[in-house]
């Protein structure tokens, strides 16, 4: 009787003796190709479906991220691409490992970053028969990503990363799913990295149509009272020269979106700052009372337009987008141009001639003297004093991200963003817990430049586990927590709406946070009194690692100018209302 052949080994998967048994897997030739997409990191927590793909890292060049919350490394991935331009990855195994990135994709999708998620997947013969950490990833992540696939053939691999990729960094920038079953991960894959895109009906505007272009000189060259609107989507494409250089030339003011900070200079004399439901009381007066107003990369969010019908009413209106879907969804304006930000404002610039606006800027600059942004100077630690000092330190040259709530519209409006992808939070969907883990990603992305998170004492804490990714990796990210012991945010509105109601809004039981930061490694550094905050803030610059600073701010503070939800902008709230207002109908 002769001896059986031995089975053959491929990184430590048995395999049979084929003719294929020489090639490398499925997750080998997966991770081959990210490296040919230039990916630096992956960020992601392991697990037994993503086994193979996780032991294919070990030779490779990608660092691998180890995060302690598949969300954690979402958003990571989130502030490395918002950071780049370039596409951040995440890897986690199936089931709740899949199902926790679910949020991040859907911060991502809302706000059109680049993120790409591979999940592992049970095995191919157990799909739909609900087996241990089974999850229908495809199907729940449908709503809230670009595109979304199950790998079913390992031979299909190097395609469907290739188009993955393209989908995620082109046109209306995006999240995308990877399913990966661990079968497939596993299997001998003799495919080309040479893969090519496979997308029928999938097109990249670039330029608009002449015509269109045609038309929205016309209605410029009829302006008195111009408004340029810059939104997310100028950041995006690069647009922030060429918005400047028509800006200059029609002599308009410009008036930027949340999501918009630092497409161009919030420092230029022209720059009116932030609109909208927490916007400069100056950029919301200049949109009501405008002729026109040309969106560049801007969607007419509700927190922008209020109650629709009483939005601009009297104002021409001019729309650039590089997503048609976008067109005519909340309002109509008169001229829509599909096509690429900067594109296609390059293009409307030798269209256009400088406007007779003297008197709207004369008007623009009585309205910015006579209602700044300010705040009380008694009564305490101020967290807009915190934050104006953080700008002033900074020289407004740190990349700064938040988490969502009161310090976040306190950081909008008084941390003046000067460059390009140098402010990110997350807007469309809200996102707490987002700030501190999406700055690390910027801080990865960035090594060399000064990252501040800034955080409230509510959202800190639904990621705070990351402090211990921060410590292992020495990440130098200050974050700045504005402590209220409230959920602010929700509070302010229960206050003027719910005839002060409090109901589900106090943080009694946070921890010290110094203490807890010193507990995961991370200097904690904590601030009482308004002289102290340069000192204490110039302390944490000057540390090479991460650092959390806890600024003990006043409990009730409300940010104002405040548009209520659903209300026209000629409702705009510039100081505290003596008087109980009504609640806001049919919006949150």
């Amino acid at each position: 009787m002769g001896i059986a052949a031995p089975k053959l080994i491929t990184r430590g998967v048995p395999v049979a003796n084929t003719p294929f048994s020489d090639c490398p897997s499925g997750a080998e030739v997966l991770i081959q190709c990210l490296e040919r997409e230039g990916v630096e990191y992956i960020f992601g927590l392991s697990g037994g479906a993503a086994i193979p793909i996780f032991d294919a890292l070990v030779d490779s060049t990608i660092k691998l991220i180890l995060v302690r919350h598949e969300q954690g490394a979402t958003h990571m991935a989130d502030g490395y691409a918002r950071a780049t331009g370039k596409p951040g990855v995440v890897l986690v195994t199936s089931g709740p490992g899949a199902t926790n990135t679910v949020t991040g994709m859907l911060t991502a999708q809302m706000d059109s970053a680049p993120v790409v998620v591979i999940a592992g997947q049970t095995l191919s013969s157990n799909l739909g028969k609900d087996a241990f950490q089974e999850a229908d990833v495809t199907g729940i992540t449908y709503p809230v990503v670009k595109h979304s696939t199950l790998v079913r053939d390992p031979e299909a691999i190097p395609r469907i990363v290739r188009e993955a990729f393209h989908l995620a960094t082109t046109g209306r920038p995006g999240p995308v799913l990877i399913d990966v079953p661990k079968d497939v991960s596993e299997a001998p894959c003799t495919a080309s990295l040479e893969a090519e895109v496979d997308l029928p009906g999938y097109t990249v505007p670039g330029h608009a149509e002449s015509a269109s272009l045609d038309a929205a000189a016309a209605l410029i060259r009829r302006s008195r009272r111009p408004v340029l609107y810059v939104g997310h989507g100028a950041v995006i494409a690069n647009a922030g020269k060429a918005v400047m250089t028509l800006a200059e030339k029609l002599r308009a003011p410009l008036v930027n979106t949340l999501l918009g900070k630092g497409a161009t200079d919030e420092t230029h004399p022209l720059h009116l700052g932030m609109l909208g439901m927490h916007g400069t009381a100056y950029a919301n007066k200049a949109v009501d009372a405008c002729d026109l107003i040309l969106s560049i990369g801007a969607r007419w969010d509700d927190r922008i337009t209020g109650k629709v019908d009483e939005f601009c009413v009297d104002a021409m209106k001019i729309h650039i987008d590089v997503d048609a879907s976008e067109f005519n969804k909340v309002l109509r304006p008169d001229v829509c141009l599909l096509g690429d930000a900067r594109l296609t404002v390059e293009d409307l610039i030798p269209r256009v001639e400088a406007l007779d606006t003297d008197e709207w800027l004369s008007v623009c600059t009585a309205w910015r003297q006579r209602f700044p942004l300010k705040y009380p100077k008694k009564g305490g630690l101020r967290a807009q004093h915190v934050l104006d000092r953080l700008d002033s330190l900074t020289e407004g040259n740190a990349i700064i991200t938040s988490d969502v709530g009161q310090h976040q519209m306190w950081a909008a409006q008084f941390c003046r963003t000067r460059s390009n992808r140098h402010w990110i939070t997350s807007g469309g969907a809200g996102t707490m817990g987002f700030g501190f883990p999406s700055a690390i990603g910027a801080q990865f992305a960035h090594p060399d430049k000064e990252v501040w998170a800034v955080v409230g004492d509510g959202g800190f804490q639904m990621t705070l586990c990351e402090l211990a990714t921060a410590a292992v990796h020495e990440v130098g990210v200050k974050v700045l927590i504005i402590n209220n012991n409230y959920l602010g945010m929700v509070r302010q509105w229960q206050q003027l709406f719910w005839e002060n109601r409090l109901s589900g809004v106090d943080l009694e039981g946070n921890p010290d946070f110094v203490k807890l930061a010193e507990a995961y490694g991370v200097k904690g550094i904590r601030i009482r009194r308004p002289g102290d905050v340069d000192r204490k803030l110039q302390e944490a610059r000057d540390h090479d690692g991460p650092v959390v600073v806890v600024a003990e701010v006043a409990k009730e503070d409300n940010v104002f100018p405040m548009i209520p939800a659903g209300a026209p902008i000629s409702n705009m709230i510039i100081e505290p209302p003596k008087e109980r207002m009504e609640k806001p109908s049919g919006s949150t």
